[in-house]
């Protein structure tokens, strides 16, 4: 009987932690806009929330897709076109997207995402994170194939070259604005006059 009550009082005891931490938290917190910065609490919540998440068999899953210079320039391609308005090119999370997150996307090149396994990486791609930005990509089988390709890429991501992110800059998905701000360029260059008025075209 001791021992359950010692256990109820150790239970109780963390749920109290947690509720005055999330207290504590909110009152310093500027209301819930998501332009603040992450407390240490949350990233410490998140980050554990984000290991307990992930089934036991997912940490020690091996990439079964080899790695190839051919293979490395279709992720690359990949990514460029699914990945980067969040992460950037080269995984900072430096993007007008990735930094209002909350929270914000994480610099993929540093040991909080490098220190990950495939096998942790893998089961992020395809399942997303609860309460971030964060969806899950994961469907198909050949979702399963792209998501292990991804894998390599990110493993590259510190080592990626100058060259390597001019290349993704074609490939970065275009708004409105870039496409106009193309249109111009291409006119200047040919030497004609951006400013000119369009001509209307009228259907009969």
């Amino acid at each position: 009987m001791n021992r359950f009550l010692w256990i109820a009082f150790g239970a109780a005891s963390a749920v109290a932690v947690a509720v005055l931490a999330s207290v504590f938290t909110l009152r310093q917190a500027h209301g819930l806009s998501t332009h603040e910065q992450p407390m240490g609490v949350e990233r410490w919540i998140a980050s554990w929330a984000r290991a307990a998440a992930l089934p036991s068999g997912a940490k020690s899953r091996i990439n079964p897709i080899l790695q190839t210079p051919e293979l490395l320039a279709e992720a690359r391609a990949h990514w460029a076109d699914h990945c980067a308005g969040c992460h950037a090119n080269d995984g900072s999370g430096d993007t007008q997207m990735g930094k209002h997150l909350y929270p914000p996307a994480p610099d993929m090149r540093q040991p909080g995402t490098q220190q990950l396994t495939d096998g942790e990486l893998f089961y992020i791609i395809q399942n997303g994170i609860r309460l971030t930005g964060m969806p899950a990509w994961g469907g198909s089988v050949h979702d399963e194939e792209d998501s292990w390709k991804l894998v390599h890429f990110i493993r590259h991501l510190p080592q990626l070259t100058f060259e390597e992110k001019k290349e993704m800059e074609k490939l970065n998905p275009k708004g409105p604005g870039d496409l106009k701000e193309e249109s111009e360029e291409e006119k200047f260059l040919k030497g004609e006059d951006i400013n000119e008025p369009q001509t209307e075209h009228h259907h009969h």
